[in-house]
């Protein structure tokens, strides 16, 4: 499957997904994209300490905080960065993954839970290297894909007619 043609099945994936699965996708993706090993190489220097507070608190509470809650944090992380334009790959993705999550949270826009999925491909992809003409070929991507097809199609599956 070539890269084009995962963002459209993911984009299909979301768009016929129920409420019940995108939240259970939105919140077991955001857990996976906050998790601590992301931030193993940010410098102390990335953000100020106000701001690491609200990330770790941000993490702590993504999985049961609502909207108000994940936004203030949010809003306290923002303020206190202090890289100039070169941020932490990690804190990106965490923070990115945060900021998908609240607004989904704000909004309800599947669209959110695109980005959060095509980020969560794309870490998979930053540890690997998946090659773009066959973006499935490596287990893991291919793993990362299945993760996202079953969390996003729980509820589609149709029981069998009985007797069959």
């Amino acid at each position: 499957m070539r890269y084009d043609e995962l963002e459209a099945a993911i984009r299909e994936l979301v768009g016929e997904a129920g409420e019940d699965e995108l939240r259970v996708f939105g919140v077991e993706t955001v857990t996976r994209l906050v998790r601590s090993e992301l931030l193993d190489t940010a410098a102390d220097d990335d953000l100020d300490e106000d701001a690491w507070a609200a990330l770790a608190s941000a993490r702590e509470i993504v999985r049961t905080a609502d909207a108000a809650e994940l936004r203030a944090q949010l809003t306290r992380i923002d303020a206190g960065i202090l890289a100039d334009g070169d941020l932490d790959q990690g804190i990106l993705i965490v923070v990115g993954a945060l900021e998908h999550w609240t607004t989904y949270l704000e909004e309800g826009r599947r669209e959110e839970l695109y980005e959060l999925a095509i980020r969560s491909v794309e870490e998979v992809d930053f540890q690997v290297s998946a090659d773009l003409d066959d973006f499935l070929a490596t287990p893991e991507m291919a793993a990362e894909y299945a993760r996202i097809k079953r969390l996003l199609t729980t509820g589609l599956r149709s029981p069998s007619p009985a007797g069959t």
